[in-house]
């Protein structure tokens, strides 16, 4: 780089227009008359003349530049370029200094500018005029950015260090043993930067370095160093700015300081370090502050970057880089008007990958190919056999290129673009400062080292298409959005595609639990395509994908869970159903994952969840248990597990609502037996037992009809027989019965609703016992019979047609249902009982008010109506002497069985109906969602799974029938209640 400008031989490129090379020349006797150096080459005639009046025309950044500095166009034509930039190197590196110390901030700002400026003229002039190529431009770019950077930090530390709030070692050499790190990234870190490049950099601390004088202020006072160094380089002043810099692609940068120290900053790496940034390292370099330190910082980072073994975690690893970087080749066709040199396809971008993945496989077996540069590592990789030589060649050359039709670009006005311009006054500006006589040549040459790059990188990836599938770009690197990523978010159906963007970029942060692991992240990286294009067809996308985050951010850990879902597509549309329509079961998964392995068994939906096959998953979970709070937590664990499996089956509709409410039931039955079955012996081991004592749970309200939902609190009695003039029980710490029974009743309901590890069982409810909360928690038998018989309400003996036996002394629970029965058969007034049950919906109605419509318990015709109307068939049945031999206790059995005779078929063909909608919508809502249900604001599949229950096209079909089907059922239960028929014409009619 020894050649002057001014002495060129001939010129590569012509100007815009005669007129536009008239007004350059026009500029340039303007600026003689400033300058004496160029008021003698304005005035002769020559190639070199020509020449500049040529890049004036074409460059509107050139000739800006020389009206604001003269100098700096007289030095670029009569300076050597060598001798220009190591000039502008060694003020830039001692711009912060003078005779007196330290220069204020205003002067060194101005003198990193002019230096940058001078140096940026002669180099694009020198790369125009092909005296020099773009390598020798971006090496000459690269020391500039080293040079400015390392004088704004040795100014930023002797600030510090004057202000007192560093100690250097050395001020008069501010960087020396500072144990500040700055890296310079991409291509910074290469010695590659393009024309009107951003820096990226990224700084750390070493606080065994000990120059903070407050070591807790470390990060803040390091942090606010930073922020000035930033300001320093790229506020833009009257004398431009130095360079664009960007801290970016730092650890986490959206949740960490600007500056941090390297032990944190290595643990990140080791522990959270993503695909992409193994990539980003392998060109990172030490460019300013203390060096030596910079190159420690490095040498740790090896492992992280290029690992030892090639197994499969790593193979993992770069086919998750490749799939994300590989996107790049759908961004756009290859064209010239509007095309992307960097980006687009057969660009810049896919040679430094081709590289960059060759680099992350090999390069932890081959120091060589651990190399910055990209045209550098591509000789090695020729050389090592990775590629072959005649594609290391072309790539080479089209690399160059097309850093060269880049930098041309950007010399039209310094702006950091990558695309060439649609209009065509300004594509023929480009074409005519690569020296391409026209458009058309220019197009030829350009698009012939596109389509070979294109097709030498396909070549690396014809083994890999499934990677990156048909969805096109899922690029989530960096924080910048991928302009084709948002294309393709759109267009696979997400309304809001830059706010999921930044979703899945913090998953790819490791800031949640699950995703802290590297095996973790590539194994969600591998899925994400997959996992957007399912949610993207589901009506309400964002939604759906927003509450997939709030799982991941509750999940404990995530390696076994996307191992799962990703090698099987049936749990994967499973886990889409809980998302678009269950938010309820997703804080389940999170919570709880285990419930998730359930679906591991392949004949999950083909299997009823019988009473018997429920035992059996029981028996197997309780096998081997040694102690009495490791059954609760098993009883725990298999009645999650069960619940989210029986859900899971209402959901999918390979169940009704009405069998998921026997499955809860009979689920709730198994895990009560199993409780009191422990109960009972740690109440033997400590206190012995009641000599001949028996004790069963009656299971009420839900429970004792069958018709538990998957969030169902459980109504039971404990009822106990024993002789009462019996003493005390036989153990160690003696009890007498009453006060035997009552602790055992009261373990069971710690037993059952206590918060464990594993969570609650069950909320249990004992308001149904003899005088409701005032009376005893535990009931003998006779005091029960005698209570139903003389003082219990009738609402009570309602209550009690739903009662049924569920755990407990067989004995005993033959007694107890002889008890039942005989207070329910007794007689009763018929016109006593309806005024009653007219009285008791009332007071419902005016104490308990339905929140909405969709409050089917509540509302006037929705399932109290229902069954009311089932109790009282019931206890009138049985005062008729009519109930059948074995006992009655589902709202659709009674209503089926004692219905037709007594109120007609049509009517107990109306009220089954009504129960069936009801139930499914009861069944559905509290499995899928806490609260109140508004339809405007529900999951769009927790609507869509409402409307297959019912049958229903949409839901304002659904509302008028549930509006219809509820003023019928009011004005049956309004005919019956007031016995405006009689039981023989109801019959006859129903006939």
């Amino acid at each position: 780089m020894t050649n002057r400008l001014v002495d060129l031989a001939s010129s590569p490129i012509k100007p815009f227009s005669k007129d536009d090379a008239q007004e350059a020349l026009e500029l340039l006797v303007e600026l003689g008359e400033e300058q004496p150096r160029l008021a003698g080459f304005a005035g002769r005639k020559s190639v070199a003349r020509d020449f500049l009046c040529a890049a004036l025309s074409l460059s509107p950044w050139l000739s800006d530049s020389a009206r604001v500095d003269p100098d700096a166009l007289a030095d670029a034509l009569f300076t050597p370029l060598g001798d220009l930039l190591a000039d502008a190197e060694t003020h830039m590196r001692d711009a912060w200094r003078d005779e007196d110390g330290v220069v204020s901030e205003a002067t060194l700002m101005t003198v990193l500018r002019r230096c940058k400026r001078r140096a940026a003229v002669a180099l694009a002039l020198h790369d125009l005029a092909r005296l020099t190529g773009a390598k020798d431009t971006t090496s000459g770019l690269t020391r500039l950015a080293d040079a400015g950077l390392a004088g704004a930090f040795d100014f930023l530390l002797r600030s510090a260090h004057d202000s007192g709030k560093l100690r250097l070692p050395d001020p008069e050499n501010p960087s020396r043993n500072s144990g500040l790190v700055v890296l310079g990234m991409g291509k910074h870190g290469a010695g590659e930067l393009n024309f009107s490049s951003d820096i990226d950099i990224v700084v750390f601390f070493e606080p065994e370095a000990g120059i903070v004088v407050d070591a807790e202020e470390a990060t803040d006072t390091f942090a606010r160093l930073v922020r000035r160094l930033v300001r320093i380089m790229q506020e833009r002043t009257a004398d431009g700015y130095v360079f664009r810099t960007d801290l970016r692609l730092r650890p986490d940068p959206g949740s960490t300081p600007l500056a941090f120290p390297v032990d944190a900053a290595m643990n990140y790496y080791e522990s959270r370090g993503q695909n992409w940034e193994r990539a980003a390292y392998i060109k990172a370099r030490p460019v300013a502050a203390d060096v030596e330190a910079g190159a420690r910082f490095i040498a740790e980072m090896a492992p992280f970057v290029f690992r030892k073994y090639l197994d499969y975690a790593a193979i993992a690893d770069i086919h998750s880089i490749k799939r994300q970087i590989h996107s790049h080749r759908g961004f756009g066709e290859i064209a010239v008007r509007g095309h992307n040199v960097k980006l687009g396809r057969g660009g810049i971008r896919e040679i430094e990958f081709f590289v960059q993945t060759q680099q992350l496989i090999a390069g932890g077996r081959t120091p060589a190919l651990r190399g910055r540069r990209t045209d550098e590592m591509l000789a090695q990789l020729a050389e090592a056999h990775w590629i072959d030589p005649e594609s290391a060649e072309k790539l080479t050359a089209c690399y160059w290129y097309l850093r060269d039709i880049e930098h041309r670009i950007q010399m039209m006005r310094d702006e950091q673009s990558h695309t060439l311009p649609e209009d065509e006054d300004e594509l023929r500006r480009v074409a005519l400062m690569a020296g391409a006589k026209d458009i058309g040549a220019f197009g030829g040459a350009l698009t012939e080292r596109l389509k070979t790059v294109e097709t030498i990188y396909a070549g690396l990836f014809e083994k890999e298409e499934r990677l990156s599938g048909e969805a096109g770009n899922l690029v989530f690197t960096g924080e910048d959005d991928d302009p084709g990523t948002l294309e393709t978010l759109a267009r696979l159906g997400f309304e809001r595609p830059a706010d999921v963007s930044r979703i899945i970029r913090t998953w790819h942060y490791g800031r949640y639990r699950a995703t802290r692991s590297a095996e973790a992240r590539e194994q969600l990286t591998e899925l994400t395509p997959r996992l957007l294009e399912v949610f993207g067809a589901t009506r309400r996308a964002d939604e759906a994908i927003i509450r997939f985050d709030e799982f991941l951010k509750g999940l404990p850990a995530g390696i076994q869970f996307f191992s799962l879902i990703g090698n099987n597509k049936g749990l994967l549309s499973f886990l889409v159903t809980v998302m678009t329509a269950a938010p309820k079961l997703a804080d389940l998964i999170a919570r709880r994952p285990h419930v998730f392995d359930g679906m591991l068994d392949p004949t999950l939906m083909a299997e009823l969840p019988t009473r018997a096959y429920l035992e059996e998953r029981l028996s197997a979970t309780l096998a081997g248990t040694l102690s009495y709070e490791e059954t609760l937590d098993r009883l725990r664990i298999v009645a999650q597990e069960q619940k989210f499996l029986i859900g899971v089956r209402l959901l999918t509709g390979s169940i009704t609502a009405a069998r998921a409410g026997e499955a809860f039931t009979d689920l709730a039955d198994l895990i009560i037996a199993a409780a009191l079955d422990a109960v009972q012996a740690e109440m033997e081991e400590a206190h012995g037992t009641v000599p001949g004592g028996r004790a069963v749970v009656l299971g009420m309200g839900k429970l004792g009809s069958r018709e538990l939902t998957a969030g169902s609190d459980v109504d039971i009695i404990l009822l106990y027989d024993c002789d009462p003039d019996l003493p005390d029980s036989d153990g160690d710490k003696p009890l007498d019965p009453v006060r035997y029974y009552t602790r055992f009743t009261q373990r069971l309901v710690a037993a059952l609703s206590s918060p464990m590890a594993e969570g609650v069982l069950y909320e249990v409810d004992l308001r149904l016992r003899p005088s409701g909360n005032k009376g005893p928690v535990a009931t003998s038998i006779r005091a029960f019979s005698k209570y139903q018989v003389e003082e219990a309400w009738t609402w009570e003996h309602m209550a009690l047609t739903r009662a049924r036996v569920v755990a407990g002394d067989d004995r005993l629970a033959t007694d107890v249902r002889e008890t039942i029965d005989g207070v329910l058969g007794r007689e009763r007034d018929a016109k006593v009982l309806l005024k009653d049950l007219r009285e008791m919906r009332g007071l419902i109605e005016t104490e308990k008010p339905p929140k909405d419509k969709w409050d089917v318990k509540l509302v006037p015709g929705g399932l109290i109506d229902i069954e009311f109307i089932a109790q009282y068939l019931s206890l009138t049945a049985r005062a008729d002497g009519l109930a059948p031999g074995e006992a009655l206790t589902g709202t659709i059995e009674v209503l089926e069985t004692l219905g037709p005779d007594r109120i007609g078929l049509e009517a107990v063909e109306k009220l089954v109906a009504a129960h069936h909608l009801w139930m499914a919508q009861t069944q559905i809502l509290r499995l899928c969602v806490e609260g109140v249900f508004d339809p405007d604001d529900a999951p769009a599949g927790l609507t869509d799974i409402l409307l297959r229950a019912a049958n229903a096209p949409d839901m304002r079909a659904l509302e008028a029938d549930m509006t219809m089907t509820s003023r019928d059922i009011r004005a049956l239960f309004d005919e019956i209640t007031r016995n405006s028929r009689s039981p023989e014409a109801a019959a006859g009619k129903g006939a």
